[in-house]
């Protein structure tokens, strides 16, 4: 096995794990397909190792390229780690810093307040990450990460913003079409939006929330933004942030009373980054704006 094998092969190894075919994956880092069939030959070579077979359907990875990629996708974060940083050296607060946060917290949220910090620090560059899955702040897939759970890494620096608060909300279309329940017992009659595969999250929400469970659900989605989307189309009743269906008015609480509970909210980022100006910035703004969102409501 070759000692010493240059980040470019694993980079195409990826793109072509990812993409499915050469082709695709030439197209994804801009190279002829030649080339990419090149790069793939030359690390199978230099490993020692088969890493795709050819079907009708594109390009199988063999059992040892599914070893690797977890490796090979740390390597590719710590590559664009690398450039971040190498990007935000110089005169003033400057570069760009790679932010997560779930869905709905980052499309009703975060908007204002990261455009609030692009235009005090102009040369700033906002890289917004949107997923339900925990970013890997420790191999640095993302700079900062806004998270419902508690940090537990040792190497990561956090602060508690605060609690939001959920509850279950329906469009007044739906509820003039259906009525409101008055008891939990009563949700059994409507139609329910939730989700489709049961996670970590939602096991410790049902220490809360007992009665809502993928069975009683008319509408499925792990999608935050496809479950707000449908309340407010008025399809049925959902969870939804407080503090967003306040902002706007055509939102029913439904049993406020009886259905209720709260997501601890954190801002986190690697303690590697503690002196780095742009993401110092970036944390403590989105400390400041999440504080100001969550005591709102």
């Amino acid at each position: 096995m070759a000692s010493t094998i240059g980040w470019e092969l694993y980079r195409t190894f990826l793109a072509v794990m990812e993409e499915g075919s050469l082709s695709g994956a030439a197209r994804a880092l801009g190279l002829t397909q030649p080339t990419v069939g090149r790069q793939v030959s030359s690390l199978e070579k230099a490993l020692g190792l088969h890493l795709f077979t050819r079907s009708q359907s594109g390009l199988l990875p063999t059992d040892a390229a599914r070893a690797l990629l977890a490796d090979a996708a740390s390597m590719r974060s710590t590559a664009s780690a690398l450039e971040r940083t190498a990007r935000g050296f110089g005169e003033g607060i400057q570069g760009a810093v790679r932010v997560s946060a779930s869905e709905v917290v980052g499309v009703e949220v975060l908007p204002p307040i990261l455009t609030r910090l692009q235009q005090r620090y102009p040369d700033l560059q906002m890289e917004l990450v949107l997923s339900n899955e925990v970013q890997d702040l420790v191999r640095r897939e993302v700079d900062i990460a806004v998270r419902m759970t508690t940090p537990t890494q040792d190497v990561l620096l956090a602060t508690r913003v605060g609690d939001v608060l959920l509850g279950l909300h329906a469009h007044p279309a739906y509820v003039q079409r259906q009525g409101q329940p008055e008891t939990m017992a009563e949700l059994g009659r409507h139609c329910l939006i939730g989700f489709d595969r049961e996670t970590p999250f939602i096991r410790g929400a049902q220490r809360h929330i007992g009665a809502w469970t993928r069975d009683k659900f008319s509408w499925r989605s792990d999608s935050d933004l496809a479950q707000l989307a449908l309340i407010r189309a008025g399809a049925g009743i959902g969870v939804c942030q407080v503090g967003l269906a306040a902002r706007e008015p055509g939102l029913v609480r439904v049993l406020p009373n009886a259905f209720s509970f709260k997501l601890t909210t954190w801002v986190a980022m690697h303690e590697g980054l503690r002196d780095s100006p742009r993401c110092k910035v970036v944390f403590d703004g989105l400390v400041a704006g999440l504080r100001e969102y969550v005591q709102k409501r």
